[in-house]
């Protein structure tokens, strides 16, 4: 079988020139070369070409390294340098994902109206949690109702840290456990929330991406129907009434297939969610021991061994970013 011609990576991350000087100056991280190097990023995407890439911003959010004023400097310089590359590389980088100061609501409602009809960028990224605030707090509402009414996605990237440890009796986390599992456990906290407080429903036209494939919604299906069932019968205290069995809404987020390959995996989340919902990326050129080849080799081999038909492939590559994103080309 011949894979599918065109991969739209909806999800890869980049520190650009003005943004790294900054951020390098607050916070000593990832030094993986294709985050700064263009060349070297271009080599990478040569070996899978025809690809084209959406750019986002590498972690950690600017609203965890710096205060508000200092965070809305960064969130621009990153955006006017992805806006830059965008209109510099067109057959490279199709488009972007604006960083926002979340520590300042109204900073960040206004950079997302620059960053989107000035800039044309096709969405905004935000952490699983804003400084610890769960994404169901009230004071990120309006941002919700704004991207709603933008009808254009809100990514959202896991953050735990290293100083979150394993267990209370210890300081630090072990074996990269804070991201390498704590990571989907984020990303899964912020999904329920999200579910649970009524956001989905109040905005159900919101279009929310998550990384690496839905976090462990997927593999636990039957686990969540079966327990919210009992968490009805019990009439917890924390349940808000939904129309909808809670699954449904769980249901409803996009996710990407940035888990490094695996197609049995794959295919758990496209039973899950359908082919629809499911978004090509392979979280470049983080988390990778070849600085970007494995994770693509990996996942375009996992996707195309999928046992779905050439249209929901092409749909996973490209025809779901194309959508949501409403991408010109």
């Amino acid at each position: 079988m011949e894979p599918y011609p065109l991969k739209i990576d909806i999800y890869s991350h980049i520190r650009t020139e003005k943004y790294d000087k900054v951020f390098s100056e607050l916070f000593k991280g990832d030094e993986r070369r294709a985050l700064t190097d263009l060349d070297h990023r271009f080599r990478i995407m040569d070996q899978f070409e025809p690809l084209v890439q959406v750019l986002t911003t590498s972690m950690p959010p600017v609203e965890s390294i710096a205060g508000p004023e200092k965070a809305l400097d960064l969130a621009k310089l990153a955006n006017d340098g992805m806006a830059e590359l965008v209109l510099k590389y067109p057959e490279r980088f199709v488009a972007a994902i604006a960083c926002l100061p979340m520590n300042d609501m109204d900073a960040a409602l206004e950079e997302t109206d620059r960053a989107i009809n000035d800039l044309r960028f096709r969405g905004v990224q935000i952490a699983s949690s804003i400084n610890k605030k769960p994404l169901d707090s009230p004071e990120f509402l309006p941002l919700y109702e704004m991207m709603h009414q933008y009808d254009l996605p809100i990514y959202i990237h896991p953050v735990r840290e290293l100083t979150q440890p394993d267990y209370e009796m210890e300081e630090t986390s072990k074996y990269a456990v804070y991201s390498l599992f704590g990571w989907p456990y984020e990303t899964t906290v912020a999904m329920t929330r999200l579910v649970f407080s009524g956001i989905l429903e109040r905005y159900p036209n919101l279009k929310i991406i998550t990384h690496h494939c839905g976090g462990m919604v997927p593999y636990f299906e039957e686990r969540i129907k079966g327990f919210y069932d009992l968490f009805e019968i019990r009439g917890s205290k924390d349940k808000q009434p939904l129309r909808k069995a809670p699954i449904e809404y769980f249901k409803k987020f996009y996710n990407d297939t940035a888990i490094y390959g695996n197609t049995s995996a794959l295919m758990c989340a496209n039973d899950f969610c359908g082919a629809d919902h499911l978004l090509f990326a392979v979280d470049s050129p983080l988390g990778d021991s070849q600085g970007g080849f494995r994770n693509y080799r990996q996942t375009i081999n996992a996707i195309d061994r999928m046992g779905i038909d050439e249209a929901e492939r092409k749909r996973i590559y490209e025809d779901n970013a194309r959508h949501l994103l409403r991408l010109p080309i």
